[in-house]
């Protein structure tokens, strides 16, 4: 990873799941490219991680919130200004696959990630037994409650370091860039300003 320059836009990733998912070890995984063992997360860590989407470098801002019940309720806090939500699951886990299905449910309702573009890191596939992409998809009912927004499921393991380099490239390809976002904004108000004009000549 490079060192971030000064110009170089940022944009801001909450990393979610829950206790035990494996979040800060795949952030470390990333960041350092070494497995770290870590403890469970009482608040949050931020790091930043070096990108490059279209020929532009961009810098990450990952947000990785505690996954503790106690902590959940504090996710909410996190969501203003998010540009894209990774959803880590513990795939060998069948026991908690549920409640991380009703944490992620509750997460998405929030109006203010509505429309955010949702990667979901289905850890731990070193693990005999875990969840396939397939599993992962149809228990989490992925094609209806994210029916308005891009989604992907990626396989990975942040022991192993499997499937985390593809999993950046997909976060960094599905998150929009400021500039992108300015553009769409821009485009919104054109087709409208076009539009009440058209219908004031028709008048």
């Amino acid at each position: 990873m490079g060192q971030r320059g000064s110009t170089q836009p940022e944009v801001r990733v909450l990393l979610l799941g829950l206790d035990n998912a494996g979040k800060s070890s795949l952030l470390y995984k990333l960041k350092i490219n070494k497995f770290v063992g870590t403890v469970p997360t009482i608040g949050f860590n931020v790091e930043m991680l070096d990108v490059r989407k279209n020929k532009k470098n961009f810098a990450l801002t990952v947000w990785d919130v505690g996954g503790q019940a106690e902590m959940r309720r504090h996710w909410r806090s996190f969501y203003q200004d998010t540009a894209a939500v990774v959803f880590v699951v513990d795939s060998a886990d069948r026991s908690r696959v549920q409640e991380a299905k009703r944490e992620l449910e509750n997460a998405l309702r929030s109006e203010q990630l509505r429309g955010r573009p949702l990667i979901v890191l289905a850890n731990k596939q070193d693990v005999d037994g875990a969840m396939t992409v397939s599993e992962v998809k149809d228990f989490f009912n992925l094609r209806r409650i994210c029916a308005e927004r891009d989604w992907y499921v990626q396989p990975c393991s942040a022991s192993t370091g499997f499937g985390l380099e593809e999993a950046l490239k997909r976060v960094s390809h599905m998150t929009k860039l400021p500039s992108e976002s300015a553009a769409h904004v821009k485009e919104n108000i054109k087709g409208t300003v076009n539009y009440i004009r058209a219908k004031s000549v028709r008048r």
